[in-house]
């Protein structure tokens, strides 16, 4: 996993009315990996039972054996990829987390990231809620609990309109499945169906692969309830403006999944085009830094007509575990997972593109490691505007004194990285490429607050509380 790269803090998963409930959840989050490597759960109902299994590790190690899917029967089941920040990684935290309510058993996994969560949490405390984990999605449970609404759905309802942030969530209960996403859409989620059954997931590539159709995207602020009848569209909130993620099109999406209609993959490509059209340079090769910049530097090679070459490659099997025991072989690391193709690279005035700059550690061993393989300029192209601000609706960044963007401008950044030239895709351009015409700065059509600080749900945490306390929060939380 890259330290200088952002993650998005988890992937979602359900299914209603298939007698292998579990084990397709189990497919799903496998498609779903990307979107969080330190966890995974799966909670199965089997009519009589809610059945759970949650693990830290990655899916593969976690649900690898029949004897565990064997454990886990039922007609429906929900899943959870989890992410975990700088926070406590603990077994604790690992969701679907499951409950006892008065209407019955009730189970919940959360994408995303609550950003009233600390007083909403201190309020519970305070009339004698007993926390058992440290993530915010406790938070929704006690507030359905301790909800004074008629049904589950009425009291989920009154809960969710409590809570400020983005996120996309699945529930179960011993008749139902229900999934909701956020008013604004921040984060993403689908409906699909295989045969008779309804499933709902983070990315389209999660219905892929147990074969499902995808039917639509869940709308902003859509709550559905999946049962024996079918699928129920439920509006609980007031009509908002759609803000879906854009850095989801630009590094967090599989790029074979498709969200609000868009191939991620040609919204890649657009971008690298867009790249090339305003900061075209002469050189001699476009080389992606793998796997990420892969579609953009495509794109930049197709509209610029400069030849495409894989002059890095990425060792795909290094594993967390790796002992850096000294300072010397620690500086060797990123040697681990990229290596410069010096047949591709040497003599050559070559075009890096890579989807993002964090904090630029990464990009300072790729430069020195592609001039040690004999390039005679490096003009490092980023498919996404600088990133300045960090993210507080379900993304781990750094804190923003860290990101580079924002101590920096580009020729500071330039000379910092090591590289000949260096630009960014301008946000009107970002925005060309997602097929608009531009950014409408008084009604954005995307949440684009990583770039331009303009966070359209209120931060209620970090304006109640003191920087270093809201942080700490940040990083415990979904």
């Amino acid at each position: 996993m890259d330290d200088d790269k952002f993650h998005e803090e988890c992937g979602v998963f359900g299914i209603y009315g298939h007698p292998d409930a579990a084990a397709h959840t189990a497919l799903g989050l496998h498609a779903l990996q990307h979107r969080g490597q330190e966890a995974a759960g799966i909670v199965a109902f089997d009519g009589k039972h809610f059945n759970a299994h949650r693990d830290l590790g990655q899916v593969g190690d976690i649900f690898s054996s029949s004897a565990v899917i064997a454990r886990l029967p039922g007609h429906a089941a929900i899943g959870h990829n989890r992410y975990a920040t700088t926070g406590e990684t603990a077994l604790r935290n690992v969701q679907p987390l499951f409950a006892d309510l008065s209407n019955g058993g009730f189970t919940l996994a959360h994408n995303g990231n609550l950003t009233n969560a600390r007083a909403l949490r201190h309020g519970l405390v305070q009339k004698g809620a007993i926390f058992q984990s440290t993530t915010d999605t406790e938070v929704i449970i006690h507030l359905i609990a301790t909800s004074e609404a008629g049904s589950l759905i009425d009291r989920m309802t009154s809960a969710l309109r409590q809570i400020e942030g983005a996120y996309s969530l699945v529930a179960m209960t011993d008749s139902c499945l229900i999934a909701v996403r956020d008013p604004l859409g921040v984060r993403p989620l689908v409906l699909g169906r295989l045969g008779d059954t309804n499933v709902v997931a983070s990315e389209t590539c999660a219905l892929d692969i147990i074969g499902a159709e995808f039917v639509r995207d869940v709308e902003a602020g859509e709550m559905l309830v999946l049962d024996e009848s079918g699928v129920h569209s439920l509006r609980p909130f007031p009509p908002a403006p759609r803000r879906p993620c854009i850095f989801e099109y630009i590094y967090f999406a599989r790029p074979d999944s498709m969200m609000e209609g868009t191939s991620i993959y040609e919204a890649r490509k657009r971008i690298g085009m867009e790249l090339s059209d305003e900061s075209a340079v002469a050189a001699d090769v476009v080389i992606p830094v793998p796997d990420s910049g892969v579609p953009a530097a495509i794109g930049y090679s197709v509209r610029s007509g400069i030849p495409f070459e894989l002059g890095i490659i990425r060792n795909h099997y290094v594993g967390r575990t790796f002992i850096e025991p000294a300072q010397q072989i620690r500086n060797l690391g990123v040697r681990l997972k990229h290596n410069a193709n010096r047949n591709s690279i040497e003599g050559k005035r070559v075009i890096l593109v890579d989807d993002s700059i964090v904090r630029g550690t990464t990009s300072v061993k790729i430069v020195e490691m592609v001039r040690a393989a004999g390039a005679a300029e490096i003009h490092m192209r980023i498919a996404a505007p600088p990133t300045m601000h960090s993210c507080f609706y379900g993304i781990d960044t750094p804190q923003r004194e860290e990101l580079l963007a924002s101590s920096l401008d580009v020729a500071g950044m330039a000379k910092h990285i090591g590289v000949d030239s260096l630009a960014f895709v301008s946000l009107d351009g970002l925005y060309r490429a997602m097929g608009e015409t531009g950014r409408d700065a008084k009604a954005p059509q995307y949440c684009d607050a990583c770039f331009t600080g303009d966070y359209p749900i209120r931060l209620t945490d970090f304006e109640q509380s003191d920087r270093p306390a809201q942080l700490s929060l940040l990083a415990e939380r979904a």
